[in-house]
């Protein structure tokens, strides 16, 4: 899987190439792999019995059971399968901020261009949809090793230019994933909180395995700016000329309070949730995100 891009550094993958990303949930596949189904099918791991019904497959049918009670079941199993990730990338006009030499939109494409190439290494299948006000580049999931250009190539291709819609967003992905699987959110979440919140709330009552990374910029989180300052708004806000230092203590304290509303839900919801520093290292945030989640899954 030889390839050269701006979002996937070699210095990350040499340090994560080790990481093994496996489903907090039960997720459905294609593939026989490493992750649980619900799916039944021939395997290792008998389930329970069911009683026959016209269609099922005769393969099935224990016919001991039969022999002792004269009614027909047939065995169900539990089967391994493959896992299948929707990597949902915000290219929003506020993605484009960053106050050092990575933007929001760099370092939210480089999170996931690892983790494509850690989930195409292990077989597991992989697609991308890349959003502002609505979707504007969709990458079917596939498990092929070349498929990682693919990925590549329409991340490279956008640039981040609109307003945010979080909900219909999240409501087309829920709506078009047929099957269970992981959903990973790469956004600084700069939307209504209503929306966002439905929206991740339905991924969940439709089974997914859902992940946040809530990419953020030292700045939005510090407001260390001093002086007369201007800021000029994105996403349609108006420009705003300000002494930052009589903001900063009512800025911090509701950037803090929304910190701590969206920790709450994503909790609530059973959602993986980080707030993530565009200063911190990439592949130090994976390891510790995953390896967290690999705990979590074998206990």
């Amino acid at each position: 899987m030889k390839t050269t891009h701006k979002h996937l550094k070699p210095e990350v993958i040499a340090r994560v190439a080790r990481l093994e990303i496996k489903a907090r949930q039960i997720v459905e596949g294609f593939l026989s792999g490493g992750h649980r189904s619900p799916y039944f099918g021939q395997s290792v791991e008998f389930v329970q019995h069911r009683e026959y019904v016209p269609g099922d497959d005769v393969r099935r049918i224990d016919w001991k059971v039969w022999s002792k009670t004269d009614k027909v079941y047939v065995k169900l199993y539990e089967e391994d399968t493959n896992l299948r990730t929707t990597l949902i990338v915000d290219l929003s006009e506020s993605m484009k901020f960053g106050s050092g030499a990575t933007t929001k939109y760099d370092y939210g494409c480089t999170i996931a261009a690892t983790l494509a190439y850690l989930l195409l290494r292990q077989q597991d299948s992989v697609g991308l949809v890349a959003f502002d006000e609505s979707i504007r580049t969709k990458v079917p999931p596939h498990s092929k090793h070349t498929h990682l250009n693919d990925i590549l190539a329409a991340l490279e291709a956008e640039e981040p230019q609109q307003k945010t819609d979080m909900f219909d967003v999240l409501r087309h992905v829920a709506e078009e994933q047929g099957r269970r699987g992981m959903i990973v959110l790469v956004s600084d979440l700069l939307a209504p909180r209503p929306g966002l919140f439905k929206g991740l709330k339905l991924l969940r009552h439709r089974g997914h395995d859902v992940l946040v990374f809530h990419v953020l910029d030292d700045e939005e989180l510090d407001f260390n700016f001093a002086g007369t300052t201007k800021f000029e708004g994105m996403e349609e806000l108006g420009d705003v000329l300000c002494d930052p230092r009589s903001l900063r203590e009512g800025y911090l304290a509701a950037m803090q309070a929304y910190l701590d509303e969206l920790r709450r839900f994503c909790a609530q919801q059973v959602i993986d949730y980080r707030t993530i520093r565009t200063s911190e290292h990439i592949d130090a945030v994976l390891l510790h995100y995953m390896n967290h989640r690999l705990g979590m899954v074998r206990n």
